[in-house]
């Protein structure tokens, strides 16, 4: 539920509002200005509140805002299909870390609490390697699908010379920065440190069934190759999307 929610329904229907009114919001008198700040700060703040989050999913669905407001300050520089095209790339990697998340929290009997986690690489081999791919795709690493987006966003940011422009280039830069810290702080945490719980709950941990590590194997593939796919049908030279 919380895969579908955060990747397919709240933070679509608002950026892809603003996308469809386009046309309307290009005669605003100053609109851009003001959606651009609005989404430099969102970008911001929602990365610093995910490295202060213990709760696993809560620093998933923090760091779901972040991006959040990385589209909607590209809307703001009226680069609408850059916006579209990370609100695409981010549903994948999204629903990925979220299933992810659900698989380790049914394998440590309904526990959220990262603190109370560690040592489950070894049981969970394969939640660990698909919320590697979705971490690493929602820090934009090189060539894969949240690069190709989150990259340009900033670049769009960056090379608008405008006031606006610069100050949400460099609250971008530093919510990406902050985005990786804690994913990286997430996977360690979970995965690679000691083991710090009850001994019952790590006697019982398992790998997912197939019906629940299927989705997450699939979604893993879209992280890597989605972005690459679909960056000319979205942004590409000469493209009407």
């Amino acid at each position: 539920m919380s895969a579908l929610i955060h990747a397919a329904t709240r933070v679509t229907a608002g950026v892809f509002l603003i996308c469809r009114c386009s046309p309307l919001l290009e005669y605003a008198p100053n609109r851009g200005f003001y959606i651009t700040i609005l989404g430099g700060r969102t970008a911001f703040l929602a990365a610093t509140t995910g490295l202060l989050q213990n709760d696993l999913k809560r620093v998933i669905a923090y760091s779901t805002c972040s991006q959040l407001g990385y589209r909607v300050f590209a809307a703001g520089l009226s680069g609408y299909s850059v916006s579209r095209f990370h609100l695409s790339n981010h549903a994948f990697f999204k629903a990925l870390l979220f299933l992810g998340a659900g698989s380790v929290i049914h394998a440590r009997a309904d526990e959220q609490d990262r603190r109370k986690r560690g040592g489950l690489v070894k049981r969970l081999p394969l939640t660990y390697t698909v919320i590697v791919v979705g971490s690493l795709a929602l820090r934009g690493f090189p060539f894969l699908t949240g690069f190709y987006s989150k990259d340009v966003i900033l670049e769009l940011a960056y090379g608008s010379f405008t006031v606006e422009g610069r100050f949400v280039h460099t609250l971008g830069v530093f919510a990406a920065f902050f985005t990786a810290y804690y994913s990286t702080r997430l996977l360690a945490r979970t995965f690679l440190r000691p083991a710090n719980g009850l001994r019952v709950n790590y006697a019982h941990a398992h790998e997912s069934p197939f019906p629940r590590a299927f989705p997450l194997v699939l979604l893993s593939f879209a992280s890597l190759f989605v972005g690459f796919i679909s960056r000319d049908r979205f942004i590409g030279l000469g493209t009407d999307f």
